[in-house]
């Protein structure tokens, strides 16, 4: 199985997304330029955090006219699997690969710290390895992570089940204190009609080794390896567990 990982000018994840991909959950990974439409025949496409092009005008505005974009626009379309964390996410919002916009924060101030949020759809190639209801810690750092999207879209996202992650108290509650940017609802990540789209805010490669305080964010790369391979996943109940079912994975 093979992951491309997006560098815009302006990424700073894409490098922890690919130690991730390779390191934690043991298969091969590759850079792909964003002025270069080859996806290398890539399995799986991760468009990681960062500014790109310094999110001049706003974030994604221009990331969503690169060569890059224009593949990874067809990729999904076809059924290809696509992962947008942070900016990712941003950016396939302005791209028209998923609905809605990110605002800046409310109180417009950066947030950088770990988050609960709780798994509403397990059943997407991103979340097959997590239970309904799960509260997951992975850590957050944005200016504009607030989530909006009109009532009609907003009514359609929450009857097709496609509100993938809430942002929760750590006992799995949807309270307004658990939210760390004014996103509506406290939508925390939602996934395309398809399910092959999936953009998020956390960012799970931060949280996918002990190392990092928490491995929480492997079950986000153990599921996408899973449904490629086809498999049934068993969920670890140990951290320490968690790594080796990650890396037992084929590759």
């Amino acid at each position: 199985m093979k992951f491309g990982i997006i560098i815009f000018p302006g990424s700073n994840c894409d490098h922890d997304a690919f130690w991730t991909v390779e390191q934690v959950a043991r298969q091969k990974a590759t850079f792909l330029w964003h002025d270069s439409e080859d996806l290398q025949n890539c399995d799986a496409i991760i468009i990681p955090g960062g500014f790109a092009y310094g999110d001049y005008l706003r974030t994604g505005a221009i990331a969503k006219f690169s060569p890059v974009m224009q593949s990874v626009r067809k990729f999904a379309v076809a059924g290809g699997l696509v992962l947008g964390i942070c900016n990712g996410f941003q950016i396939l919002c302005e791209a028209g690969l998923l609905p809605g916009a990110l605002m800046r924060n409310v109180g417009l101030k950066y947030v950088c710290k770990p988050v609960q949020i709780r798994v509403e759809n397990n059943e997407t190639p991103f979340t097959g390895a997590c239970k309904k209801g799960e509260v997951l810690t992975i850590p957050i750092g944005h200016m504009e992570g607030n989530y909006f999207c009109d009532d009609a879209t907003l009514a359609e996202l929450k009857r097709d089940n496609r509100i993938v992650f809430h942002y929760s108290n750590p006992q799995g509650e949807i309270a307004a204190e658990a939210n760390p940017n004014g996103s509506l609802e406290n939508i925390a990540g939602i996934c395309s009609p398809d399910r092959n789209v999936l953009g998020m805010m956390p960012h799970p490669e931060r949280a996918a080794e002990p190392e990092l305080g928490g491995t929480d964010g492997c079950r986000i790369f153990e599921s996408l390896v899973g449904s490629m391979a086809g498999k049934e996943l068993r969920i670890p109940n140990s951290a320490s567990e968690d790594r080796r079912a990650v890396a037992a994975l084929p590759t």
